[in-house]
This record gives structure tokens, C-alpha cells and sequence, in this order.
């Protein structure tokens, strides 16, 4: 660990959080290199929802390897290319009812957001970016412009414009439809609120704290979006691939997004894959006018087709997804009850906040979690939630595990902080 603190760059983050040389992962389990076992509930930041080195893809990957197939051929055509969005069209989009081409990106899910965002501004004429509270698009520039967290956008070092943001459901208290404030603003000429190019927003906001969207306002967001003559665009990346217990996280809303980010766990084994998918009749791209030397990884389009094939063909993969996502509710709840009313859980699916209101208390938590054998982060605007997320092919017995030694790592932080 020495030799990595003298050779990596300050920036480095989940290496000081978790301060342990890892050498091999399977499944939910990360082993260090003096042979401590670890329960993953971080999962790549959500990039490996069907876990470390899930070995039912790797084949895919290995025989392609072993054919001399193209690894890297620009957006030059391949069978990975078209075998990937054939599967992708007939098992995902199809069934949905829903209709859209593939804009294959940069390797990163603000390589894709760039895009859409981009595209928007085309498309309308316009340049305004709706954007919400505590919303995280990612870390370049006009990602960034569209995203909440204080400490990311000072460190961009410029002025970030093109955004304007507004009050996520329920970021005024219960009480309050912040869609109804949205509406009044785009409807009055004086409200200094330019006519937007596109409405860009999570359906879950993972980053900003796991905070919830109803079906009711992602419905009105969307309804305003047409009726303002914008593009109603969904981040998915990191809470899409499964994440909510539906592919998209916006299905059970009943949406149809005008542009759909995707990203994370799209290529189904931690590979960098990213892409857009477009309305046809929004897809105004002139031949390269937007471009990039990684996009469409071969590699990685092969682990995604096997792992829509593996999982996604019929409803057993998100039922059990659901299952396991009910028990982490009631478990969760369960213990932020045995500690009085300081602590909420939020989540959808098998992504869960618990809000431990103060930030001490989640790092001290997370901190003592790591120390008995389990990886788990912070997220929310002071990083005062402990973000779940385990991978969707987690066992039982190593679910319910991960959960007893956050719940014993949450006893010793409080015991710790009261006697302080």
C-alpha cells in the first residue's frame, strides 16, 4: 500500500476507504491479498450488478479472445455490434413496447450523458438543461454543469452554465408537488427560466442520497417536458441494467423517454460500455458529428449480449431481483427502527439508502463495516448515507451476512459517538 500512496495521483478515493491490496473477486466476494475474505455491497458503483467475474459471461469473453475476433474497431461494423443490438432490440426493447436506435459512446456514462445533452441542444435550437437537486450526471463539463453536489462542481475550476435546477420530488418536504413548481415556472415568461432544451433526471437518485421518484411526478416531469416542446431524457446509468428490479428503472412508471443513458452494468462484466439510446425521429446526428475512439468496445458488447441472454429473457431474474430487494427493506427498516426515529431507508429494487442523518455516524459505520469484512460506501449531499448495492446475483446467505455486519458495525459506531 506504500508503493501505491508514493506512485497514485492524490485523487484516488475508494483505495482510502477501503485500504486493503485486493487480488481476486468471484461473485459477491473480494479477497485481499493476505487472504481476507469481503462482502462486496458496492459492486463497481453499480458496474457489476451481476457480479465479480461472473463466470457464465466470462465464456463469451474468453472464447471471443481465443477466436482473434475485432476487439477495437472504432464504430466500424461487427457481429459483436450487431448481435448485441439485435438481442438488445428483441429481449429488451420489444417487449417493452418501446422504439429507439443506439448511439454507442465514449466508454463512460458522462462520455453518454455529453451526448445526449448535446444531441437535445441540436435537436431544439435551444441551450437550457432542466436539471434537479442533488442530481449526478457525471464528472465532465456539461455533465458536471447538470449536476447538484457542491464540492464537484468547484472542482471543475470554470464557470459551469447551460443548467438550470429544480426541486426533486419531495426535496421541499412531503407536502410539496415540485412538479407543480416546474410547471409554473416554464409556463411564466418572467420567471428568468429559459425555455429548456431537454429535462434530464434519475428516477432514483443514487449518488445524490437514494432519493426516490414517485410514479406520479416522473409521469408529470415527462408530460412537462413534451408540453415545453423539450427532450425528456432518463439517466439510467447507474440504476439501470436491472438495478430497480426492471431493466429500466423508469418501467414502472410507465415512461418513454425521449433519450436514455445507459452505461455501468450495461456490458454485464465491469467492461466500459456506454450508449444513448434515441427516438428515431430525434436522431438528427450528421455522420461523425459526434465521435470518440472507443466507442462500442467489441469485448464488452459480447458480455453484454451474454448477459442480456443469460438473465433477461424472461421474468425470473427480476422477480428474484424484487425478492431479495423486499427482504433488504424490511431488514434495513428493521434496524433504523431498533434506533429510534434518527435514521430512514429509502430505495427501490436492490438499490437502498440508510440516511444516518450525520456524517459521522455513516463513516464511522462504514469504516467499522470494512474492518469486519464488508464493502460499503457513503453518498447523499454530506455523505451522510450508506449507499446498498449488492450485486443482483448475491446468494441469500451472503446477503443476510453483509446486512448482520452493517447492523453490528452501526451498534459499535453509535455505542462509540453517545460515549464520546
Amino acid at each position: 500500500m506504500q508503493a501505491l500512496d508514493a506512485l497514485e495521483s492524490n485523487v484516488r478515493s475508494y483505495s482510502r476507504s477501503f485500504p486493503a491490496m485486493f487480488s481476486r473477486a468471484r461473485g459477491s466476494i473480494m479477497l485481499t491479498e493476505d487472504g481476507r475474505k469481503v462482502v462486496d455491497f458496492l459492486s463497481g458503483a453499480g458496474a457489476l450488478n451481476y457480479g465479480h467475474n461472473n463466470h457464465r459471461i466470462k465464456v463469451a469473453i474468453a472464447d471471443y479472445l481465443a477466436s482473434d475476433a475485432v476487439v477495437h474497431g472504432l464504430d466500424m461494423a461487427t457481429p459483436a455490434k450487431l448481435d448485441f443490438m439485435e438481442i438488445f432490440n428483441t429481449v429488451i426493447l420489444a417487449k417493452r413496447n418501446l422504439e429507439y436506435c443506439f448511439q454507442f459512446t465514449g466508454p463512460t456514462g458522462a462520455n453518454a450523458v455529453e451526448a445526449a445533452i448535446k444531441l437535445a441542444r441540436k435537436v431544439t435550437g435551444r441551450q437550457n438543461i432542466i436539471s434537479f437537486t442533488n442530481g449526478y450526471h457525471g464528472m465532465s463539463l456539461g455533465a458536471m454543469a447538470a449536476s447538484g453536489n457542491r464540492a464537484y462542481r468547484t472542482a471543475s475550476g470554470v464557470a459551469l452554465s447551460g443548467a438550470t435546477f429544480m426541486p426533486y420530488d419531495g426535496y421541499l418536504g412531503p407536502g410539496v408537488d415540485t412538479a407543480d413548481y416546474l410547471q409554473k415556472v416554464l409556463a411564466d415568461e418572467s420567471s428568468g427560466i429559459d425555455c429548456p432544451a431537454a429535462i434530464l433526471v434519475e428516477t432514483v437518485q443514487g449518488e445524490g442520497g437514494v432519493n426516490v421518484a414517485s410514479r406520479e411526478w416522473l409521469q408529470s416531469i415527462q408530460a412537462l417536458a413534451k408540453s415545453a416542446g423539450a427532450l425528456f431524457i432518463v439517466d439510467d446509468i447507474q440504476m439501470g441494467c436491472g438495478r430497480t428490479g426492471h431493466f429500466f428503472s423508469f418501467e414502472f412508471a410507465d415512461l418513454s423517454p425521449d433519450l436514455v443513458v445507459l452505461s455501468k452494468s450495461l456490458s454485464g462484466y465491469g467492461l466500459p460500455l456506454s450508449m444513448v439510446l434515441i427516438k428515431k425521429e430525434l436522431d438528427a446526428w450528421q455522420p461523425g458529428e459526434h465521435t470518440g475512439t472507443f466507442r462500442g468496445n467489441n469485448l464488452a458488447l459480447v458480455s453484454a449480449t451474454a448477459a442480456i441472454d443469460l438473465y433477461w429473457r424472461d421474468e425470473t431474474f427480476a422477480k428474484e431481483v424484487l425478492r431479495l430487494g423486499e427482504f433488504m427493506r424490511r431488514r434495513l427498516e428493521t434496524i433504523a427502527v431498533k434506533h429510534g426515529n434518527s435514521f430512514a431507508v429509502r430505495g427501490r429494487g436492490m438499490a437502498f439508502g440508510f440516511d444516518c442523518q450525520m456524517p459521522d455516524i455513516a463513516a464511522a459505520t462504514t469504516r467499522g463495516a470494512f474492518e469486519r469484512g464488508l464493502i460499503v460506501e457513503r453518498c447523499g449531499p454530506v455523505d451522510q448515507v450508506v449507499k446498498f448495492l449488492p450485486a443482483l446475483t448475491i446468494d441469500f446467505e451472503t446477503l443476510d451476512h453483509g446486512l448482520e455486519i452493517f447492523e453490528r458495525a452501526l451498534d459499535q459506531a453509535l455505542k462509540r459517538i453517545r460515549s464520546s
